[in-house]
């Protein structure tokens, strides 16, 4: 039993248990104290906000820190528009906080579908709705254990839903990624120039082209004569290969997971017990019930085959799960094209005639014809239809992976990071915030959902540097690498039919090579400030107004980020900016890194036009704060945590150093202090 007398607990409808809180909260009977019940099943929970009201938190979705104003749907999606009309993301992260007159936090426990109208409908009204299964409400108030009050929700909330995930140390390098590396000669290629640069790498991410006809745990020998080879040669680099996984399993006679899948009764299936059969890349393909623990177990279990080459690094894609077509919708799209053959097309005809090939793209009505044998506590299974369930899906699967990876490679921590997710999966792996474009738009959001998504238990995350989709800018890229050198996942991933973005594709490498340089000298801190805030239950990204609450500024703020006990950032993500306006709540150090060197000035309390050169990086140490910095390296393999500078005016810092990954992490006897000779 938690005793945490802050939190009270309250079920409506039937409630699906979703593995997102792991401590026993005091369930109470009496009315909800924060908000008012309007409906228990339907689901329908009101607040009316004061005018100063500000909502933090909903993890992975578009807009500003401030939620105010928008309508968010959980509901995990493939969701390459981001733009500010997307209500769904490829998250469902069902926290929120309510900053203000009354400050408190609301974590709505649900498997479907579920609706947050901030301020949209009613501008000071939140609304919260869910129509499928039940709900589990938890509230969550300040307590007085020595923290602000943002600081004590969100401590009180991780310590609900369990400890984040910890990568290997190595994960904190710089991964190069693009759809397109279709050859071992490719990937030697991307290294070779890396190398002829000077420019650190640590990691080259591996799309759906090294696989054998897009099946799942198989290496196409004609592309990849020898895998484990190259991997064995990479590593004597301090260069990981990364593959990606799909979720949909290829429907093909003589494939070996697919035989053992249909045998085992391990997918999906149809009401009548038929197999669902969904296309994606590989085509018409299967989709495993990670739902169930058997069939989560054996998938899990098929990623020995990519470990016993030797790899040790995953990313988990297209577990929404996205479906370009089912078997129905496609019949019905034909069906309709064919009526339409022969017609005169007119405005109205035409009009319905275009979108007709998109419209089988993730359809609910696809996503309501199939089911899940759900594994219950007791070790029974209980049918569920999938959309009531569906936000379960891609946390699942990366569980599913964790879950293997750990008996596999039982010594090693393995990097695992996953497009779909839901709370509860940030415990098993990280994520990436999906297919961002190449627009500066989409780099301001990115800046913009850190702390939400740190809120949520995630803090193993980051962004698609330099966007995935359309063809980047030289500047962009430097920019979006410029703010990625803070985030724990830094790669640079882009589309096959985009321009080529890699640091060394650019005129003048060495501006890449210098922030690079930064990343790698900022890694001790990083890591340091990572792994305290996933053992104690801490952000790694906060806005300024959990540490100046009352600063009417800093509430306002929301292109600046606190990195870490000792950082915040300003990033530039305006296309010929020389600079920005940066607010300093206290007196800072000014910290200039340009051409591989860090230049330090003291900058007083206030409102700042700030000179960042497009080949530098600005960024500012606390007041009283000490930031370690170490000279910088090939890759995390060859770097020292031992500081060459101090940043800043501080005169100690607890550096956390271990042997980057073994899986007994712990904050004791991984603590070593750091003290300015003065």
């Amino acid at each position: 039993m938690y005793n945490g007398s802050m939190i009270t607990k309250y079920s409506f409808g039937e409630p699906v248990d979703t593995g997102a809180v792991l401590v026993d909260v005091s369930k109470k009977t009496d009315s909800v104290p924060a908000g008012t019940l309007v409906s228990a099943f339907p689901f329908e929970w009101k607040f009316v906000m004061d005018g100063g009201d500000i909502v933090y938190g909903l993890g992975e979705s578009v807009r500003g820190m401030n939620k105010r104003g928008f309508k968010y749907i959980s509901w995990c999606c493939d969701q390459p528009s981001q733009n500010e009309s997307a209500h769904s993301m490829y998250g469902a992260h069902n926290f929120f906080i309510v900053f203000g007159k009354r400050t408190f936090g609301v974590f709505f426990d649900t498997a479907s579908k579920i609706t947050f109208d901030i301020g949209w409908t009613e501008s000071d009204t939140i609304t919260v709705t869910c129509d499928d299964t039940g709900v589990t409400l938890y509230t969550i108030s300040p307590d007085d254990d020595g923290f602000l009050p943002l600081e004590s929700i969100s401590r009180q909330f991780r310590k609900m839903i369990g400890q984040s995930y910890i990568p290997p140390r190595w994960a904190f390098g710089y991964q190069q990624s693009r759809w397109g590396y279709r050859t071992e000669k490719d990937v030697r290629e991307v290294v070779r120039r890396y190398e002829e640069n000077d420019i650190p790498l640590d990691a080259v991410c591996l799309d759906i082209d090294y696989m054998t006809e897009y099946e799942d745990f198989t290496v196409d020998e004609k592309k990849f004569p020898d895998m484990k080879k190259l991997v064995s040669d990479l590593a004597k680099k301090g260069v990981h290969l990364v593959p990606i996984i799909d979720a949909g399993v290829k429907k093909k006679e003589g494939y070996s997971v697919y035989e053992e899948g249909h045998k085992n009764g391990f997918f999906c299936k149809k009401e009548d017990g038929t197999e669902y059969v969904a296309g994606v890349w590989p085509g018409r393909s299967h989709f495993v019930d990670f739902l169930n623990d058997r069939a989560a177990a054996w998938f899990g279990m098929n990623y020995r085959t990519l470990t016993d080459l030797g790899i040790e690094g995953f990313w988990n894609d297209m577990n929404e799960p996205a479906m370009f077509y089912s078997d129905e919708s496609l019949k019905e799209v034909f069906d309709h094209i064919k009526s339409l053959e022969g017609k005169n097309l007119d405005i109205d005809t035409f009009f319905e005639f275009t979108p007709l090939s998109g419209s089988t793209f993730n359809r609910k009505d696809d996503y309501e014809r199939f089911y899940h044998e759900m594994t219950q506590k007791d070790g029974s299974t209980k049918r569920f239809r999938h959309d009531r369930v569906h936000n379960l899906f891609g946390g699942r699967m990366t569980k599913a992976a964790s879950d293997a990876l750990k008996k596999i490679l039982p010594e090693k921590r393995v990097l695992l990071y996953s497009r779909a997710s839901t709370i509860g999966a940030h415990r098993y792996g990280g994520i990436w915030t999906g297919d961002c474009c190449s627009w500066w738009s989409h780099l301001e959001m990115q800046i913009k959902m850190l702390p939400a998504l740190n809120l949520c238990g995630f803090l193993y995350t980051g962004s698609d540097t330099g966007g995935f989709g359309d063809s980047s800018t030289r500047d962009l890229v430097l920019r979006w690498t410029a703010f990625s050198t803070f985030t724990p996942l830094m790669r640079n991933h882009s589309a096959w039919n985009t321009r080529e973005q890699e640091c060394y594709s650019f005129e003048h490498p060495e501006d890449f090579k210098s922030i690079l340089d930064l990343r790698y000298a900022l890694i001790p801190y990083i890591y340091s400030e990572y792994m305290k805030a996933a053992l104690n239950g801490t952000m790694l990204f906060r806005p300024l107004s959990f540490v100046w609450p009352d600063d009417g500024l800093a509430r306002e703020t929301e292109d600046q980020l606190l990195v870490g006990d000792g950082i915040m950032i300003a990033p530039v993500y305006k296309q010929n900016a020389t600079g920005r306006y940066v607010y300093l709540p206290e007196n800072m150090t000014q910290v200039t890194w340009q051409n591989g060197k860090a230049r330090e000035t003291k900058i007083e309390k206030g409102i700042h036009f700030v000179n960042v050169p497009l080949d530098s990086v600005v960024f500012f140490v606390r007041q009283g704060k000490l930031v370690p910095l170490a000279n910088s390296a090939r890759s995390v393999d060859f770097l020292k945590s031992e500081p060459a500078q101090l940043l800043g005016d501080g005169d100690r810092y607890e550096l956390y150093d271990d042997d980057g990954f073994t899986r007994d992490t712990k904050i004791e006897g991984h603590l070593r202090e750091i003290v300015r000779k003065r």
